[in-house]
């Protein structure tokens, strides 16, 4: 059988072999990259990575310049159309729907069955960009409240359908940011309903885990910091030791939460959780842009995992300072994508420039540090050493990257010239659990292009509601001017 026929979405029978003129491959002697090798699989493990194998195999694929490597581990991925790049040109964005004014009574803006497809064309998205494993993460600010168990349970049918290893906890919430009708931000309560949302969460995780033959796994999502009270934060760290499950918060990620914790706390929300021993090795802390030098401290004591999102930050001025400064200091930094593309590629490529930036240094951190950062780092603060490698025993969880592609010539390294010089786009093919999931564009249970086709109609019909959810109800055309003005129409 030739590769290109092999089925999506499923696992080639019998052990199978991949010849690649490059691969990354994790030995008893560590990582290393082996020219001309091979990597076989048998069902859903990696049980040879290197030079040619000389045992059977009932099929060979020799898929000529490409790099074999491990799947990325995106600890913050975009499950979501994403909402932020509206804002990457329209300023402020307390003007532009990303609070709620007074008068908002609070709406779902997609119907169930969007919700259902928003996650389904997401996954897909991630598996065009070599994401195998991925902690998703959605905007709350269009939202009712929070997420619900319906969507996730209809998240966990597609990550099974499409072949995504995932950990799945529907975000929750005890507050939100409110506008004032003179325009101030003031933090709104309901600690009833958040509660009630982390049992239902807390329940979901619990049912869920290990489902779809290993690929799903269940976490606790709390929303941002500012959102939670602290009865919602200690449950959640309760329910996460007792059930053994990772716990994603967002915080030291922005002003607005700087401001809105101090005025509620008097401190930093590292320091607020330190100060309730909520801190730990189960914690997974996107961005750490505002950090303070405590904070950071704090992190590096408890064990806590930064998730690294250099290009969601990027695009709205802000940088992690830095990943080799938090490095240095033993801190775990994993990476994640929270933006659309949903390219890890991309997103290394972007933080290897910021951080030799905001160093000062042009030797800051090296291609294959933040290579190691998208996959080994973020599997180890998953607790799964089967995952973010390449070697026998591993998961068969792998990316597949195009290095003969004319845009990216000259070819140096093939993990430097990956990162300097390419994108997700190059991404020929994943593998996950040991099926083929993606391959030269199209995902198994997912037409893209009708796909693409309804992301843009149902982000369209989400644009059109923002007058109602923006403060002052402008219309959609003051509230997302376009980069020129428009031609007027003739007169006639």
């Amino acid at each position: 059988m030739r590769w290109q026929d092999l089925p999506l979405g499923a696992r080639p029978a019998g052990r199978w072999a991949l010849a690649a003129r490059w691969i990354v491959a994790d030995l008893p002697s560590g990582r290393h990259l082996v020219e001309d090798g091979e990597v076989v699989i048998e069902g859903d493990r990696v049980i040879h990575a290197g030079a040619p194998f000389d045992g059977p195999v009932a099929q060979r694929f020799d898929l000529g310049q490409v790099l074999i490597a491990p799947g990325f581990v995106d600890l913050d991925a975009l499950a979501d159309l994403d909402t932020t790049v509206l804002g990457m040109d329209n300023h402020p964005g307390w003007r532009k729907g990303r609070v709620w004014p007074h008068d908002y009574p609070g709406l779902e803006m997609y119907s169930p069955d969007q919700l259902a497809f928003q996650k389904r064309f997401a996954f897909a998205q991630l598996l065009l960009n070599g994401i195998t494993s991925a902690l998703p993460v959605a905007s709350l600010f269009y939202r009712a409240w929070g997420e619900t168990v319906d969507e996730f349970d209809a998240a966990a049918v597609a990550a099974d359908e499409l072949g995504l290893r995932v950990w799945l906890g529907p975000a929750y919430r005890s507050g939100g940011m409110v506008l004032d009708s003179e325009g101030a931000m003031h933090p709104v309560f309901d600690e009833a309903r958040g509660m009630a949302e982390l049992d239902a969460a807390a329940a979901f995780a619990a049912r869920l885990q290990g489902g779809a033959g290993g690929l799903i796994s269940g976490m606790f999502a709390p929303d941002r910091v500012e959102t939670c009270t602290e009865a919602l934060l200690r449950r959640t760290m309760d329910l996460a030791r007792d059930l053994d499950m990772p716990v994603r918060l967002h915080m030291a990620q922005g002003e607005m939460e700087r401001a809105t914790v101090a005025r509620l706390h008097g401190t930093t929300a590292p320091a607020w959780l330190d100060g309730m021993g909520l801190l730990s090795d189960r914690l997974i802390a996107p961005h750490a842009t505002v950090a303070s030098d405590d904070d950071i401290a704090r992190y590096a004591q408890h064990g806590v995992t930064v998730a690294h999102c250099p290009l969601v930050s990027a695009r709205h001025g802000s940088a992690l300072r830095s990943f080799s400064d938090l490095r240095a200091r033993g801190i775990r930094i994993g990476m994640g994508t929270d933006t659309a593309p949903p390219d890890m590629v991309l997103n290394m490529a972007t933080g290897l420039m910021i951080n030799r930036i905001v160093t000062g240094q042009g030797d800051a951190a090296s291609a294959a540090q933040f290579f190691d950062a998208a996959t080994l780092a973020g599997a180890d603060a998953l607790k799964r050493p089967d995952l973010g490698r390449l070697g026998p025993g591993s998961k068969a969880d792998i990316a597949i990257f195009d290095m003969a592609d004319a845009r990216i010539a000259p070819r140096i390294d093939p993990v430097q010239t990956l990162i300097y010089g390419a994108t997700g786009r190059v991404t020929r093919a994943t593998i996950v659990d040991g099926r083929l999931s993606m391959r030269d564009g199209q995902v198994a249970g997912i037409d893209m292009d009708a796909a693409r086709a309804q992301a843009q109609a149902q982000f369209d019909d989400l644009v059109a509601q923002y007058p109602q959810r923006s403060f002052g109800h402008p219309p959609v055309a003051q509230i997302f001017p376009p980069a020129y003005p428009p031609l007027p129409e003739r007169q006639p």
